[in-house]
């Protein structure tokens, strides 16, 4: 027998068996809005009467008020943003050296090749070179300070203000000052030299050591300034904890320098600034250089270049050393042509490479080992090609890859070009007023950022213990390495 089935509980209002043909359904009471309705228009018809008999706009003069009280709020504003702006700048000290460190040197060079003496020290013209950062550094720090815009260090004259210490010493005019002297004297013995770069940078060693902020932290947070490969070398270990400005590594070992805790400057160019127009229609040449065939270590790649490349047709390679004419004739020939070979010299950089910048030239690096300045904000591959040195020697290799260069393809190289030249004018440090300014204003910039570092160092050394200092672990060994090791082909 089937068990009996479960019906569920008819829902509500549902029809009932009796009446299968009729549904009943449910009246609900409909709902009154009258009362809210009255609540709300009371309420607005009181709002309107206050408003009619109590308001009173507010009077000219409180409107002016309140337009004084915004302005002043803004003016504060922008006051607490300007003097942050100021606290956030880094304090450099620059060091009132003994004269025979600044002036002297440039007295004594003209002394050594027939010059007179200079007059006052303000109206002093620094000999023209490719090294002459140090004195343009060195101008800037004596500015006023409303004339040196939006720069990255402020010069401070008291130094216990300091975060850094800036030493002007004109190095690598003190190096080439010494002049040409004879062989022998009557008695057969050799004579006195007129100026001594080695007793010079022994002096300067002596007076700084003597300074109190330099014992204090051991020198990390000196700036020396040592464009030419040479300059400071004779004291270079006992100043390598600073920050060094130099144009390469090329005769700095690993311990004494680094891309880390170093600045890298451009040369002064000394080839005129190209002012003609974008284009390849006036350079008929396509790749230019000249300058000494015959050079030491790195630069025996010139003497191999030169081998492939004096026949080639389009391509004019010269021998010649620096002479007025000579950079005349350069002038001409970088502002005509395409492109402008940079090998590496004694050392990996030379001015050239920013002779040919400037003339809007496209530069085509064979440095394996060159470093260059300010790429946090270049992207040389826009500006420039780069030939590992075994590509370039090889016979046809380098102008067939530039011949394979297009027109349009060299003219947004151009633009490029145009568009970074400034960083590397020095005459004008704040670049015409335009964003990031000059040479000069590049270099405070770079080394405002190794701040950071320097106060790391100086507390990590605080806390060595002596068996650490005795193994050398407080030297700058830790954050130098000085050559990338690169070799790239860039169009």
């Amino acid at each position: 027998m089937n068990p009996r089935p479960k019906f569920r509980s008819p829902p509500p209002f549902a029809a009932s068996p009796s009446s299968p043909t009729k549904t009943a359904s449910p009246k609900m009471p409909r709902k009154s809005y009258l009362r809210p309705t009255l609540i709300l228009g009371c309420l607005f018809f009181f709002y309107a009467l206050y408003t009619f008999l109590f308001y009173a706009p507010p009077s000219p003069t409180a409107r002016v008020n309140l337009d004084k009280e915004f302005a002043t709020s803004s003016s504060t504003d922008t006051n607490a943003n300007s003097n942050a702006n100021a606290n956030a700048q880094v304090k450099i000290y620059m060091y009132d050296l003994p004269r025979r460190f600044t002036y002297g040197v440039v007295e004594s060079y003209a002394a050594a090749r027939g010059g007179h003496a200079l007059g006052k020290d303000g109206l002093f013209k620094y000999p023209g070179h490719q090294h002459s950062a140090e004195w343009h550094l060195f101008s800037d720090l004596n500015r006023p300070a409303h004339q040196r815009i939006d720069a990255a260090v402020i010069r401070v004259m008291d130094p216990e203000e300091a975060d850094l210490f800036y030493v002007p010493f004109f190095s690598s005019l003190s190096l080439v000052a010494n002049p040409i002297r004879p062989a022998t004297t009557v008695n057969g013995s050799l004579p006195t030299p007129a100026y001594s770069d080695d007793e010079t940078q022994e002096s300067l060693m002596e007076w700084l050591e003597e300074q109190v902020y330099w014992k204090r932290n051991n020198g990390w947070d000196h700036v020396f300034i040592c464009q030419d490969p040479n300059a400071l070398y004779k004291v270079i270990d006992r100043v390598k904890n600073g920050v060094l400005l130099v144009s390469d590594f090329g005769r700095l070992a690993r311990n004494q320098a680094s891309l880390v805790k170093d600045v890298i400057l451009p040369y002064s160019h000394r080839i005129n600034t190209y002012k003609g127009d974008i284009g390849v229609e006036n350079r008929k040449t396509l790749m230019f250089f000249m300058g000494n065939r015959y050079r030491k270590e790195g630069g025996k790649i010139r003497d191999l270049l030169f081998q492939v490349l004096e026949n080639e047709e389009d391509v004019i390679i010269k021998h010649g050393a620096q002479s007025r004419e000579s950079r005349r004739e350069a002038s001409r020939g970088m502002h005509t042509s395409r492109f402008c070979l940079h090998p590496a010299g004694d050392t990996p950089s030379a001015c050239r490479l920013f002779d040919a910048i400037v003339s809007l030239c496209i530069p085509v690096v064979v440095s394996d080992h060159i470093e260059l300045p300010f790429e946090d904000v270049i992207d040389y591959s826009k500006i420039a090609v780069f030939v590992d040195s075994n590509t370039a020697v090889t016979p046809g290799n380098l102008v067939k890859l530039l011949r394979g260069v297009s027109a349009e393809k060299i003219v947004e190289f151009q633009k490029e070009l145009e568009k970074v030249r400034r960083y590397f004018e020095y005459e004008d440090p704040n670049g015409n007023g335009d964003g990031d300014g000059g040479a000069v204003k590049q270099i405070w910039r770079q080394v405002s950022m190794k701040v950071g570092l320097i106060r790391v160092m100086i507390n990590r050394e605080k806390r060595m213990v002596a068996r650490q200092r005795e193994r050398g672990l407080d030297d700058c060994a830790c954050i130098c390495s000085n050559y990338s090791g690169l070799s790239v082909v860039g169009l």
